[in-house]
């Protein structure tokens, strides 16, 4: 078996470091945030080995009481995982639901989210967001 000397090991891994480092960074900058009430933090960024050009990517978006997303819409699918308190949300067409920790609500590709807020005005929210989008898509468009 052939070994690596250690200074080239050490290169090595700071290469591969640097590279996962600019794979998050650019899947940080799809990401987007109105300043409204909401921080979203980019968790995971990873291709789609079995469909290319898709990328799975996991965000946290926490809200503080009363916080708010204004209406917006995604570039691909997106599941949300309710982690913390309890969200309130509406796609175009349907009606307003508030989702409580340990539930789940589904978002086609393309669909408007009219309301995406945090259901209490005295606790926190969190939400964990599976998004499946094309490489290099903009996750999160704000409607205008």
């Amino acid at each position: 078996m052939n070994k690596l000397p250690i200074s080239a090991g050490r290169k090595l891994a700071t290469a591969l470091a640097l590279c996962g480092g600019l794979a998050l960074a650019s899947a940080a900058d799809v990401l987007a945030s109105d300043a409204s009430g909401d921080k979203v933090t980019l968790v995971s960024s990873e291709p789609l080995p079995n469909l290319p050009g898709q990328r799975l990517t996991t965000v946290l978006v926490e809200y503080g009481p009363g916080g708010k997303s204004h209406a917006h819409h995604h570039a691909g699918s997106v599941t949300a995982y309710i982690l913390l308190g309890s969200i309130r949300s509406q796609l175009k067409g349907g009606e307003p639901r508030v989702y409580h920790a340990g539930e789940v609500f589904f978002e086609p590709p393309g669909a408007e989210h009219l309301v995406s807020e945090n259901a209490s005005e005295t606790e926190p929210a969190k939400l964990l967001a599976i998004f499946v989008a094309p490489e290099g898509a903009k996750l999160t468009e704000f409607d205008q």
